[in-house]
């Protein structure tokens, strides 16, 4: 988990090193984090740390290492990762190993989301399941772009992306060029203050500029999305939660992840209000769940 929330808070790559278990150190785990040299490591840590409630921050030692050197190893470690038959994600400087599969070219730059992890496999599989064509989608903590744009070439109208951090939506936006995403069916933002009506305005601009698709579901004034996606983190997803489903229309498919098998309970608490028929996935002791937003909410 702490591993993940790194990523999430500024970390461009992260590596586990468990001792053996003969080994003097016990149950300790290394944790190596790789930052730019602008991060600030320290106010990173914390904010990791704060976000899954660790009570005290782990003992650390910042080395510096020359710049060329963590690029080349961090592509190094990237290879192509099949999520089911027929769908790849490839990074940017690999083959596709498949040609006549449906490649998602990634270069996760600095944003989380390099398709390997099994929360981003979740997402994925849930999302290839509920696209059927022409659905409205949002992905509310795009990092890397990866659901957005796995959206569209899944048969999606139009994606919209959303995240905190002004490094994603860069590395969203080239990775939406790499895959020939075309400007009109993707719009990625800042998660906007509360109460700004700007993203929704900025969004009906969008396709309703070019034409109407009120019957394939676009987005209009009144009208919110058919798919919404949160991959984060625990403490987001339970703050958040009004936020992220006030985003769907009602009867919508959203999606949470980016938590582990034991807090499924309280992810569930928390969303039962608003969700009905809500099912969990898992894979590697990690969870995804989904539900439908209910008609009548209040």
């Amino acid at each position: 988990m702490l591993s993940e929330a790194l990523l999430c808070f500024g970390a461009n790559s992260t590596s586990i090193d468990e001792h053996d278990d003969d080994s003097e150190v016990g149950d300790e785990i290394c944790i190596s984090s790789i930052f730019s040299v602008s991060q600030d490591v320290k106010e990173s840590i914390s904010l990791a740390v704060d976000s899954i409630g660790l009570k005290e921050i782990p003992s650390y030692d910042v080395v510096m290492h020359d710049h060329t050197d963590w690029i080349k190893e961090s592509q190094e470690s990237f290879h192509p990762v099949q999520v089911i038959e027929g769908i790849w994600i490839v990074p940017e400087w690999r083959k596709p190993p498949d040609l006549q599969a449906t490649n998602i070219i990634l270069n996760p730059g600095l944003a989380f989301g390099t398709g390997d992890h099994p929360t981003t496999k979740l997402c994925l599989m849930l999302l290839y399941d509920v696209i059927k064509g022409g659905e409205v989608f949002l992905d509310y903590g795009t990092g890397s772009g990866i659901l957005a744009i796995a959206a569209i070439k899944f048969g999606a109208a139009f994606s919209a992306g959303l995240d905190i951090d002004p490094q994603a939506i860069t590395a969203a936006q080239h990775n939406a060029t790499l895959n020939n995403i075309q400007p009109e069916k993707l719009f990625l933002s800042l998660v906007p203050s509360t109460g700004s009506s700007t993203f929704t305005n900025e969004i009906v601009s969008k396709p309703t500029d070019r034409q109407h698709l009120n019957d394939k579901g676009v987005v209009t004034e009144t009208e919110k999305f058919h798919v919404v996606i949160a991959n984060i983190l625990l403490n987001p997803l339970l703050d958040l939660a009004d936020q992220i489903v006030s985003h769907a229309k009602p009867g919508a498919t959203v999606g949470l992840s980016g938590i582990i098998s034991e807090q499924v309970p309280r992810i569930i608490h928390r969303y039962s209000p608003f969700l009905e028929d809500i099912t969990v996935s898992k894979m590697d002791d990690w969870a995804c769940l989904a539900g439908f937003k209910k008609i009548n909410l209040g």
